[in-house]
């Protein structure tokens, strides 16, 4: 049984990029055998389900780092508020918006600690409705613990994860949710180090140095003879 519902978690990765990759031909299919098969397939591995909440997902689904589409609605210093969009299959799309809650996604970016400039970058950068990858790492109470990745023309995508690190508008940080004794753990691990590294070496962000000038003003105005002057 849990062997087959691996098998189902990582059919839904594949099928859905499939989908996407493949749309205008998914939507030109005639035969209702192959849309009969569609249907059986998205049914058994739940690729039309709306998640609507962190507990909602599969656990097998996070074990295996299944990527999901989503649409961003808010960005706040908790992380992004997320609209999970399922796989839609055709002739049926207007019946599944029927069958489908509402609710938001709490997703948090993996192994970074956010700068508050951080998040008004984020606010900035993502546009409203802005569709993007969310690859599941870990959940934790009510949130997930993802790498998430915006489109950039039809070939690139980024990780904003790093992107943010590479900015310096954040910390490298622990990945909540995967073991720190995992292959993939220290594979991410090392790559938003090395984000953050480019930021540390180009002093950007939270990394800029203060001038000579800024240093000797906080220096003066953090003496204690000057704060005892301030008070007459």
């Amino acid at each position: 049984m849990a062997e087959r519902r691996s098998a189902a978690a990582e059919a839904v990765a594949r099928l859905s990029e499939w989908a996407d990759a493949h749309l205008s031909a998914v939507r030109s299919l005639s035969a209702g055998v192959a849309v009969a098969g569609l249907l059986v397939l998205a049914r058994s591995v739940r690729l039309t389900t709306k998640f609507t909440n962190a507990g909602a997902i599969p656990v097998e689904f996070v074990e295996r780092n299944v990527r999901l589409r989503g649409k961003v609605h808010r960005v706040t210093a908790a992380g992004l508020e997320v609209e999970h969009i399922p796989i839609s299959l055709p002739f049926i799309s207007l019946i599944q918006r029927k069958w489908q809650s509402q609710g938001l996604l709490l997703v948090r970016l993996a192994g970074v600690e956010l700068a508050p400039e951080g998040t008004a970058w984020l606010q900035e950068e993502l546009r409203p409705s802005q569709v993007v990858w969310f690859q599941l790492l870990g959940r934790e109470h009510l949130a997930l613990e993802c790498l998430v990745l915006v489109n950039k023309g039809r070939f690139r995508s980024v990780c904003l994860n790093e992107e943010l690190l590479r900015e310096g508008l954040g910390r490298a940080a622990r990945i909540e949710g995967l073991h720190h004794s995992s292959r993939l753990y220290w594979k991410l691990h090392r790559r938003l180090l090395r984000a953050e590294l480019k930021a540390l070496k180009k002093s950007k962000g939270i990394w800029k140095e203060e001038s000579f000038s800024e240093r000797i003003r906080d220096r003066i105005s953090s003496n204690k003879f000057v704060q005892t002057l301030k008070h007459f």
